[in-house]
């Protein structure tokens, strides 16, 4: 499982942003991965993020942020927990990597992602694209195939259901995001989006969770999920800024080893888009 938070802006304050996003990834602590970085490895060095290093699943990513010719894009994937597996499908870490390192729009792109909607198993694909005047938000999933356009300047939250159905640690996620953007000045506001990514309040009972993973659904109730006795739990906190002068600053933070009570790698990528 996996949470997203985020506020955009197109044309933001001179003192503002144009992106503030927050990002837990939730995965097995065992599972390999690659800290956040440029990807000059791979010849996209305008793009930057983790990547996932799972045999067979190599190069995918959960997160990502690419710039070039004067557009810029960030790419967020989510599963849909409790739905059924097509056939046949692939791993759906090359969603995010195919949007930023191609040439399509993302309106062109979840198009042809929904083309052929069961080449996937089920996801909540997040796209935001800004130009030197405008941007867009738009949501792509494959439960139900459709892709929706959200409002500028609002917050935004998505998690492992369909976004029509959120979970109730979205609902409260967003609320308390919502509250540190605007309770927080810049000199503390990366510190506050990890210390809310942190938050291991259980926001329970919650119906949808419990259908769609009965076994686990409390423990995964909360923004910040811990199952050591699971392997498995919230591995990697991001936050992304992008001010009004397109100045970006990636954070992240990772389990450094697959112990949940491990050291984490703290990692700051600066750069002018």
């Amino acid at each position: 499982m996996c949470i997203l938070f985020f506020i955009a802006n197109a044309n933001p304050a001179e003192d503002g942003y144009k992106l503030i996003l927050a990002s837990n990834r939730d995965e097995f602590y065992g599972r390999p991965a690659l800290v956040a970085s440029a990807w000059t490895d791979h010849n996209h060095p305008y793009v930057y993020g983790g990547r996932d290093m799972e045999p067979g699943r190599e190069g995918g990513t959960w997160l990502a942020l690419g710039s070039r010719n004067g557009v810029t894009k960030i790419g967020a994937l989510l599963n849909i927990t409790g739905e059924k597996k097509h056939p046949n499908a692939i791993g759906r870490g090359p969603i995010v990597s195919n949007y930023l390192t191609g040439d399509l729009s993302n309106r062109k792109y979840a198009a042809k992602l929904l083309q052929n909607n069961e080449v996937y198993n089920t996801f909540n694909f997040v796209s935001i694209e800004f130009d030197q005047s405008s941007a867009s938000i738009l949501h792509t999933s494959n439960a139900p195939p459709e892709t929706a356009e959200f409002p500028l300047e609002e917050v935004h939250g998505f998690g492992n259901s369909p976004y029509t159905i959120p979970l109730r640690k979205v609902i409260h996620g967003k609320e308390k995001f919502r509250h540190v953007v605007k309770s927080t000045g810049k000199e503390n506001l990366v510190q506050k989006l990890m210390e809310f990514l942190k938050d291991d309040q259980k926001h329970w009972p919650d119906d949808e969770l419990t259908k769609r993973a009965p076994k686990w659904a409390e423990q995964l109730s909360s923004v910040c999920v811990r199952m050591p006795a699971e392997g498995y739990g919230s591995r990697t906190r991001t936050v992304i800024l992008i001010d009004s002068q397109n100045q970006m600053n990636f954070y992240e933070e990772t389990l450094a080893d697959s112990n949940p009570d491990g050291p984490w790698k703290k990692t700051h990528i600066h750069q002018q888009l």
